[in-house]
Order: structure tokens, then C-alpha cells, then sequence
């Protein structure tokens, strides 16, 4: 049996990386900060290790002994009121982690990075590995700390250190307990709090799948390499329209214009930075993400790997069956939802 260290396990994506690892008989060890919510690992058969990425002797014990190491840790906010905490972790922990894996000579290390890293293209065909990053296209400090991640993370390869980076889309499913945006819009479309949309797009995978290919990237994937774990690429009226028949009630019918968004999102974030001291209702930032569809095609990941396809409408009910047996979903959803379960 390997030993293998996951960061960022009491994730949504970590949780389910931690859950497929297990699966395929590898040992687990989950890298858990103090005082950390653990209800996604909670009666699962791993090893915890406490720590934190801004804490390298942490790092060094969590790593010790593991054959790989799957970096799945993030501080994953649209806004901060001190944007310097994102860098801290996102940066420099993955700086510190890796300085830890090269001396305990770990085989393998797979880093999770984002499809934000990824250049969006002008051309109506959906953009890939190698489509260029602009400056402009980074429209959050989240971005540019992932992207600056990113690109440590592969520096490590000419150092000896086999990384593989995978680059997530928008995953749906189970154990989306903070939730994320695109399970918060489930979850807020259920209670009826979304009244309009805009006219963008993403791309949606199963979180299942992408928990799959990280376990693939570590197996198959080319140290250096990069590879978009994703799915279907729908526009969030296509999204709202699938979510809303399966929650049994109508989709939002109004299109908000971007300038309406980028105003309320402005105000927002402005009451948030000198008012309230708390994240936005509307993140700015989130609002710039929507300007442009982020439509990518998975086919390297799908070619490489042998990433699984699940079809997204799979992926979507089992993130509803998940939020409703946890009280997520409106009363009305719930009972929907439990009666097309039986």
C-alpha cells in the first residue's frame, strides 16, 4: 500500500480526491489545519496530520514517508480584504510544500491549479493548454495567485521533482459543504434568490470525475505538463435552465446587462472594502469572470489520461441529492428531490 499525502482534503475537492485515492487502495494522509471544519473526512480511514502551508516544518513532517503528494489546497475567495493572505497561502505555501517534497524525494507530486490559469480566446472555438494567457484575462487576485503558483509549481520539474499540474473547470457534486460558487447558484436557485442572469458561460464537470484525474495525472500524466480536467461547456442559462427542472420550478427569464452587474458588483465590493469588512453579496470580481464565456475543451485530459466523461445532468443530481439531505435546498426542492430518489 502507497503512502500518499492530500492537501486541502476537507475540501470539496479534496474530499473527493481523498475518497477516489482510497478507492484505488493507496494510503491516505490528510494535511488538516488546527481548528479546521472535518466533517468531509469524518469517519474515513485516513491519517491526519496537522498543519498549515505557511508553516514549512509542518509541511515537512505531513510529507515524510509519502511516495506523492496530491497539492489540493487553496484559498479560494473572490474578494479579501487583505489580498496578501491569498499569495501567502497560494504562493508561497505551494513554494514551501514543493521545497518539502524535492528533500523528501517524493516520486510524484500532481498540483492542482485552475482553469482561470487558462488563456481565453476570441475565436468561438473553446481554448486549451495552449492558448495564451493575457494580462488582461487575470481579473482577480485569486487568479494571479494560482497562475504564480502554477508557474512554480512546473519550475520544480527542471529541479527534479516530477509535477503534473491539472486544471480544473467548474466542478458540481457531493461534499460542497462551504458551497462553492457554482453549488451556491444551485443552492440559491432553490430558494428562489435568483431573479436574473447574465449572459455567460462555463465549462461544468462532474467533481467525481476531476477527483479521478488527479488520481490518472499521478499515474499517467507527463511531469510538466498541464491538463484541463473538465467536461461540457453550457452557458449559466443552459445551467439555471437544467437546475431549475430539477428542482421543479421555473428558470430566471430576465438577462441582466453586464453594465447593471458590473455597477451592483461595484457597489458591492466598495461597501465591503470600507463598511462592512465582510465579503461582498456581489464580488466585483466575480462579475468581471462573467464578462466572458470560459468555454475550454478537455480533450488532452480525456486523450492522456482517460479522464471520465460523466454527463453533467449526473453531476448536478448528485450535488442536489447532497444539499438536500443536508438542509442546503428550499423545503420544496427537498421533498422534490427525495421523491425522484426513491
Amino acid at each position: 500500500m502507497r503512502k500518499v499525502l492530500v492537501t486541502g482534503a476537507t475540501g470539496f475537492v479534496g474530499a473527493n480526491v481523498v475518497r477516489v485515492l482510497l478507492e484505488h487502495g493507496e494510503d491516505v494522509r490528510a494535511l488538516v489545519r488546527s481548528g479546521s471544519d472535518r466533517r468531509n473526512v469524518a469517519g474515513l480511514p485516513v491519517e491526519l496530520a496537522e498543519g498549515d502551508l505557511r508553516d514549512a516544518d509542518a509541511l515537512r513532517r505531513a510529507v515524510k514517508g509519502c511516495a506523492r503528494v496530491y497539492h489540493v489546497a487553496a484559498d479560494y475567495r473572490f474578494w479579501a480584504r487583505d489580498p496578501r493572505e491569498l499569495y501567502a497561502s497560494n504562493v508561497q505555501g505551494t513554494v514551501n510544500l514543493l521545497d518539502a517534497c524535492l528533500a523528501a524525494g517524493v516520486e510524484r507530486v500532481v498540483h492542482t491549479s485552475t482553469v482561470g490559469t487558462i488563456g481565453l480566446s476570441a475565436l468561438p472555438r473553446p481554448c486549451d493548454e495552449t492558448t495564451p494567457l493575457h494580462p488582461g484575462q487575470l481579473t482577480s487576485h485569486y487568479k494571479r495567485s494560482k497562475l504564480e503558483a502554477e508557474r512554480a509549481a512546473l519550475s520544480y520539474v527542471e529541479r527534479g521533482l516530477p509535477v503534473v499540474v491539472v486544471n480544473p473547470t467548474a466542478p458540481i457534486g457531493p461534499w460542497d459543504a462551504k458551497p462553492t460558487p457554482t453549488g451556491k447558484i444551485l443552492v440559491d436557485l432553490s430558494h428562489g434568490r435568483l431573479p436574473a442572469y447574465v449572459d455567460t458561460g462555463l465549462n461544468v464537470v462532474h467533481v467525481r470525475d476531476v477527483a479521478e484525474g488527479h488520481w490518472l495525472a499521478a499515474e499517467r500524466g507527463r511531469p510538466g505538463e498541464r491538463y484541463i480536467l473538465g467536461n461540457q461547456n453550457l452557458t449559466l442559462r443552459e445551467i439555471l435552465a437544467l437546475a431549475a427542472e430539477l428542482l421543479g420550478r421555473p428558470a430566471p427569464r430576465v438577462r441582466l446587462p453586464y453594465a447593471v452587474a458590473w455597477v451592483a458588483g461595484a457597489v458591492s465590493t466598495a461597501v465591503a472594502n470600507a463598511v462592512t469588512h465582510r465579503p461582498p453579496a456581489i464580488p466585483l470580481e466575480a462579475v468581471r469572470m462573467s464578462r466572458r464565456r470560459m468555454f475550454v475543451d478537455p480533450g488532452k485530459a480525456v486523450r492522456e489520461l482517460g479522464l471520465p466523461q460523466t454527463p453533467v445532468r449526473g453531476a448536478f443530481e448528485d450535488a442536489l441529492r447532497w444539499f438536500a439531505e443536508r438542509g442546503y435546498v428550499s423545503p420544496q426542492a427537498q421533498r422534490k428531490i427525495e421523491w425522484e430518489s426513491r
